[in-house]
């Protein structure tokens, strides 16, 4: 019983080879349970687990491994050399203002002939707009470099160059067969490009795009490592894999946003109450991610990269007051339209409920429908469309569960749409509204017909079982070096059995809807471990009985006022006779 609606399905992953669990055990001197998490991450011998646990800047892939990087570092330089202005553009979320926050950040040392512009969320709306570059024309741009979008704007970079514009594309969504007609077509995911690594954030790829030019130049790399702090942001709030290249910019970068982060990021700490020099991945996607996201969802993006390129810790202080105030704002519209969608699926009210939620107000925030269509699929657990008006069209996101592909069924109502894009598990559209009534029953039916009943039930995968009494200050000391976490990578989920309270639990948090507990293990010493399980009151007067029961947790440091305790951060409980 968790915060879903939906009962979780746990699933303990297959274990690796005994004999090679084993024999890495003993050659690193661990643990088996941490042994066996590193075989899971396709580490087996020393050599490897030393490289997985000390990245290297050195380990970087060369940036001229990427298509038309040349070109672009060609395009770039004479720019510079003759003084042409440059304008670095790019999306409203984290991952697009940090990429040109960046950019922008490296290129003003070296040419005052360069402005930065983030299309308006509503106005203009995702990717390369017709607005922007028309202004770009009038104010005297001749290189636009698109940051984190880009991939699909072929009429718009024709449309460029019929007004003596030149364009750099620097993107990591997947492109269509045909590429714009751009100077230079940066992203790893081309057909035609080799590069080793093909899961880099926008920002990353405008990372290569510096490197190389700083590769290119003879400009030191250490001049480039006070830009991390922007990466280590962009790959954990975009979501991309904790793997390879990204793993080893994030681990630097979050180093750098530890010692010493630029003034608005700084701002961004101190106003998520986190505790300077040690801020995680977990910081970033929760406190830090959503307030910069904040800026483009409820004002502009803009803002964003204004605070990101701060250098005066006043004017960050002042830039992001106002984006925290943007937050809070977010999060209670963000409340308010759950409710009230939650309420509509409740009591039939929505386009669609029996095998995708289809819920539509005209009068929601477009900034936060993403937010809510996330609430819904934790609640209902079904693929999730939340749609609102905008500009005289209905517009909305989309969110999809586990295993079922939601970008295929809103491309099976093309016809319907004005345009549409995303990828298999998030999506965005519009269309007219005639078209609504029609796209719903469309998407209901064509779900009914492709999801399958185990698509329907959330599922837990945990790396392992393990006893609390394995919990050591060794063990955690190892397993903290797994860090960074994210996908590919994610901070394992453990189980263990047939625990209780030790009597000293309570609700904690706004109206009581967390827990604080102290866990025992029924059959190990007597070894209280704390832990908290957010939004899981439900099963508190279970657990206050002194009843057994089942948990998956990730072990987590919490640190507060200066001292550091390790904490068990629940993910899920089971009454004990509901696990088999």
């Amino acid at each position: 019983m968790s915060n879903m609606a939906v009962q979780c399905k746990w699933v303990v992953k297959e274990q690796s080879d005994v004999a090679t669990v084993e024999k890495l055990a003993a050659e690193v001197g661990i643990d088996r349970v941490l042994a066996e998490l590193l075989v899971q991450r396709g580490v087996t011998s020393f050599e490897e687990a030393r490289s997985f646990f000390r990245p290297s800047l050195n380990s970087l892939h060369d940036p001229f491994l990427m298509k038309d990087m040349d070109r672009a570092v060609e395009r770039l330089r004479k720019a510079v050399i003759s003084r042409e202005k440059i304008l670095v553009y790019g999306d409203y979320d984290v991952d697009g203002t940090t990429a040109v926050s960046l950019v922008y950040s490296f290129l003003i040392r070296y040419t005052r002939d360069i402005d930065f512009y983030v299309p308006d969320r509503n106005d203009e709306g995702y990717g390369v707009s017709y607005k922007a570059l028309d202004w770009a024309h009038e104010n005297g741009f001749t290189l636009i470099i698109t940051l984190d979008c880009g991939i699909k704007a072929i009429e718009k970079v024709e449309y460029a160059k019929e007004r003596g514009m030149d364009v750099i594309i620097c993107d990591h969504h997947l492109p269509d067969a045909e590429l714009p007609h751009a100077v230079a077509v940066l992203d790893p995911k081309r057909e035609d490009c080799h590069y080793p690594f093909d899961d880099l954030s926008g920002c990353g790829v405008g990372f290569k795009l510096v490197q190389a030019y700083a590769q290119r130049f003879d400009i030191p790399f250490e001049n480039l490592i006070p830009l991390l702090d922007y990466l280590v942001v962009s790959i954990s709030s975009d979501l991309v894999s904790m793997v390879g290249e990204n793993r080893i910019l994030a681990y630097f970068g979050l180093k750098q946003l530890n010692e010493s982060p630029r003034a608005g990021l700084s701002a961004m700490i101190t106003l998520s109450n986190l505790e300077p020099g040690h801020v995680t991945i977990d910081d970033i996607v929760f406190k830090i991610g959503p307030r910069i996201n904040a800026a483009g969802r409820m004002e502009t993006g803009r803002l964003a990269v204004e605070l990101l390129t701060a250098t005066a810790t006043s004017d960050a202080m002042r830039i992001g007051e106002k984006i925290n105030d943007n937050n809070n704002e977010r999060k209670s519209i963000d409340r308010e339209i759950t409710q009230e969608a939650l309420e509509m699926v409740q009591n039939g009210q929505c386009l669609a409920s029996e095998n995708a939620t289809v819920v539509y107000n005209p009068n929601w925030n477009k900034g936060v429908v993403g937010i809510v269509a996330s609430r819904l699929v934790e609640a209902f657990y079904k693929p999730t469309i939340v749609l609102t008006k905008s500009n005289g069209f209905v517009t909305g996101s989309a969110r999809s569960v586990q295993g079922f592909d939601l970008y295929g069924a809103i491309e099976s109502c093309a016809d319907l749409l004005e345009n549409f894009g995303g990828h298999v598990y998030a999506a965005g559209l519009t269309m007219k509204e005639e078209n609504l009534a029609e796209f719903s029953a469309r998407i209901d039916k064509f779900v009914a017909g492709k999801v399958t009943e185990e698509m329907l039930t959330p599922v837990v995968y945990l790396d392992a079982r393990l006893d609390f009494s394995s919990i050591t200050p060794k063990f955690f000391r190892i397993l903290k070096q797994f860090q960074p976490f994210g996908p590919g990578n994610m901070n394992p989920l453990f189980l263990t059995e047939d625990v209780y309270d030790s009597g000293n639990g309570r609700k904690v948090g706004a109206g009581g809807v967390h827990m604080k507990l102290d866990l025992i293990q029924e059959a190990q010493p007597y070894h209280p471990i704390p832990a908290i399980a957010f939004n899981m009151s439900d099963m508190y007067d279970y657990i206050k009985e002194g009843n057994p029961f089942d948990v998956c947790y990730s072990v987590v440091e919490n640190y507060y006022r200066g001292s550091s305790t390790i904490q068990l951060r629940v993910k899920d409980l089971h009454e004990r006779e509901e696990f088999i």
